[in-house]
């Protein structure tokens, strides 16, 4: 099984951590079969956490894991929180898989995205 974790920096405000998980389901909705299912974590003041989702996922026979850190720069969570959570996981569990993508603002389409936001 084959699972996407958005890894984001999550809020003190409730509704902040809600609006990812409306951006987990669709995301969800839109992925089809290439993935087992999409979850969101986070690395402060919200939960479930990074190593509490990466726990779930790999009592529940998920094999590979591949994670998106939601966020628009490499500061100092992409660069080191987001790879040390992601090492502990993998000293646990050697026998798994873990990917993880580009931070969203590295992405080439994050230009297109404000291109389209700009000129609606």
């Amino acid at each position: 099984m084959k699972k996407l974790l958005i890894a984001a920096h999550g809020s003190r405000i409730s509704s902040s951590n809600d609006e990812l998980q409306v951006l987990v389901e669709k995301v969800s909705d839109n992925l089809g079969v290439a993935f087992d299912g999409v979850e969101v974590a986070f690395l402060e003041f919200a939960s479930p956490s990074i190593e509490i989702v990466l726990v779930d996922f790999f009592n529940s026979q998920t094999t590979e894991v591949v994670v998106l850190p939601y966020f628009l720069s490499a500061g100092n969570h992409v660069v080191n929180d987001i790879p040390r959570e992601i090492q502990k996981a993998l000293d646990q569990w050697p026998d798994k898989t873990i990917t993880v993508l580009p931070h969203i603002g590295a992405l080439d389409a994050m230009a297109s995205v404000i291109v389209e936001a700009c000129i609606r």
